[in-house]
């Protein structure tokens, strides 16, 4: 990202340089698409602090070689079991499609970020960092069909068996896809501050809600007995995983994004962007890891896993 308006090369904390047009500094940060050409890499740039840099590609590594296989299995075994898969697995199923499209160009972005000074893959990049983006609008769909099961048993039951989840997933792809697509453009002033910054804050806002709400009520039905009833418990430990996911991943993002202008433009862009979307991004192997432990799963000779069946 170029700093034209401080007028400075952040690339160099000792020896600070005007910016001049005749030789531009390159300095891209991982989620934006505002750039200009020059001669220095992304790690260059950050070199004199590059603790969270090391960090982003710690976790990217860990999405490579983990991630992509879980979510891979996620997609097989729900694809597997169509018959017994649970309401919420349409929205698992795409969460890990996402995860598997963002995996797959990790080689491509850890090779821009160290080694190009070229802009075009970054318009690759933002595109597949625009579904990325996405996820948390998928998770919110799980939150919204577990207060929907818990809190609506009736009327959920009566729309279970209906096309209303397809739907919503053709909605939500046509959301992210229209979103990914600005993002890749980059002509709309600030769009990562605004556009996505509401749309970070409303849903996480909407999720925490949902969970909160599905907590109590099973608090409230398992009060005065020994034991919950066997689907509530099922969808108590969900609430519980997708809980911890928005906690831990999203609440950096959602508590410093509003706090951009407080920090100094470096400390910002080779600091607190890699430490927040590093959390965000290590949710590709989070997410398929508890997907596949939650079912416990049984394998017979290691070429069958089994998932007993769900609500």
């Amino acid at each position: 990202m170029t700093f034209g308006q401080s007028q400075t090369t952040i690339g160099s904390p000792a020896i600070m340089e005007p910016l001049h047009i005749s030789s531009p500094v390159l300095f891209i940060s991982p989620r934006s698409i505002n750039l200009s050409l020059g001669q220095q890499t992304v790690y260059e740039g950050c070199k004199h602090m590059p603790t969270a840099f090391i960090w982003y590609l710690s976790l990217q590594a860990i999405n490579m070689f983990l991630g992509l296989p879980a979510n891979i299995m996620v997609l097989w075994l729900i694809l597997r079991n169509k018959r017994d898969a649970s309401t919420s697995d349409i929205f698992f199923l795409h969460l890990a499609v996402v995860d598997i499209i963002f995996c797959v160009t990790i080689p491509l972005e850890v090779t821009t970020l160290v080694f190009l000074t070229t802009s075009s893959t970054w318009y690759v990049l933002s595109f597949v960092y625009g579904i990325k983006d996405s996820s948390p609008i998928f998770l919110s769909c799980i939150c919204l069909d577990r207060y929907a099961a818990v809190l609506h048993p009736i009327k959920f039951n009566e729309l279970k068996d209906r096309q209303h989840r397809a739907g919503l997933v053709a909605s939500v792809w046509i959301i992210t896809l229209a979103y990914a697509t600005a993002k890749c453009v980059g002509t709309i002033v600030d769009f990562e501050t605004f556009v996505y910054s509401a749309m970070l804050l409303a849903v996480f806002a909407f999720m925490v809600f949902c969970n909160i709400s599905i907590l109590w009520a099973l608090r409230q039905s398992g009060a005065g007995r020994d034991e919950m009833h066997p689907v509530k418990k099922r969808a108590f430990k969900m609430v519980i995983i997708i809980l911890a996911i928005i906690v831990c991943h999203y609440l950096p993002l959602v508590a410093l994004l509003p706090f951009k202008s407080y920090f100094s433009p470096d400390v910002h862009e080779c600091y607190v962007r890699y430490f927040c979307f590093g959390l965000m991004d290590i949710s590709s192997s989070i997410q398929p890891v508890l997907y596949l432990s939650k079912d416990r799963l049984t394998c017979h000779s290691g070429l069958c896993c089994k998932s007993k069946q769900q609500d």
